[in-house]
């Protein structure tokens, strides 16, 4: 029964792709040349590991469950027609987000029909993690970026204050003693905070088993990526009215998002670490 299953497996997820194959290029090919799509190319390797990983244990459990598969695939299927006949309107980034939807939920139905829902359901986080391959509408990911500039530019203001530098801020502008900042979309830092999400919610499922302690750890992600953006700006308008105003226009504003992409992981692995502990103190305790 376990070859047929991954045999048919493979069937249907090769069905999928041969049809949804020019929303998939699509999708890598945004990827691959916009820095705000960035991760996405890492999704489909580390939902493919993941799922190797638990593998081994799996394979006994392995029931092809037919009703609940068939219909994610009808869904999925319903979908894709709209997508390609009624939805001719929708503007092309929707259009491909639907479609990478639609795929994404055909290979969860192929997990499901060939392999059963108990097997699904333990690996639901890795089958889950593909819908990260579902490009952001533009009207979406600018919802993001316009929410990243507002906090980052508050937070960089609450630092300023609490290093007593005088400051005033009006929107996304802020201003103190030589020197004018505005935190512009390419300051949102979008790309550092969605792989800092995705990196965070994969660390989280390896090294945590507490669902509640997991959602702590990717809840907190979002603040912390504000943080690590308002300690970006404080630091290099600092560094630029203090020391050289060469940072203001050097490498380490163009380039040094990974220096405080770097700094927020450290943050993450620490939470991790505490988290952990409190868990095996709970483990032991309970045992």
């Amino acid at each position: 029964m376990k070859r047929p299953g991954g045999w048919g497996l493979a069937g249907v997820l090769i069905v999928g792709i041969l049809v949804g194959w020019r929303s998939l290029l699509a999708t890598f090919v945004l990827a691959w040349q916009n820095d705000q799509y960035t991760q996405i190319l890492l999704i489909l390797p580390v939902s493919a590991a993941l799922i190797y990983l638990e593998w081994p244990a799996l394979q006994a459990m392995t029931r092809p469950s037919l009703p609940a598969g068939a219909l994610l695939l009808a869904v999925s299927t319903i979908l894709a027609v709209a997508e390609k006949w009624l939805m001719i309107s929708l503007p092309s980034d929707v259009r491909v987000s639907i479609a990478m939807f639609a795929l994404v939920l055909w290979w969860i139905g192929a997990f499901v029909l060939c392999l059963g829902v108990q097997v699904a359901r333990s690996l639901i986080f890795p089958l889950c993690f593909l819908f990260w391959l579902v490009p952001f509408p533009d009207t979406m990911l600018n919802a993001v970026v316009t929410f990243l500039q507002r906090e980052s530019a508050v937070g960089a203001d609450v630092l300023f204050n609490l290093a007593g530098v005088p400051v005033a801020r009006e929107g996304v502008v802020l201003t103190i003693p030589g020197l004018t900042v505005q935190v512009a979309q390419e300051c949102s830092s979008i790309r550092s905070s969605l792989m800092l999400l995705v990196t965070t919610m994969v660390l989280a499922q390896l090294t945590l088993r507490s669902p509640w302690r997991k959602a702590l750890v990717i809840a907190l992600a979002v603040p912390l990526s504000v943080v690590k953006n308002a300690v970006r700006i404080f630091t290099i308008a600092m560094l630029g009215t203090r020391v050289d105003r060469g940072f203001l226009t050097g490498r380490l504003h163009h380039q040094g998002g990974i220096v405080f992409f770097l700094m927020s992981l450290v943050a993450v692995f620490l939470l991790l670490w505490i988290l952990r502990r409190t868990e095996r103190a709970t483990l032991a305790a309970t045992a």
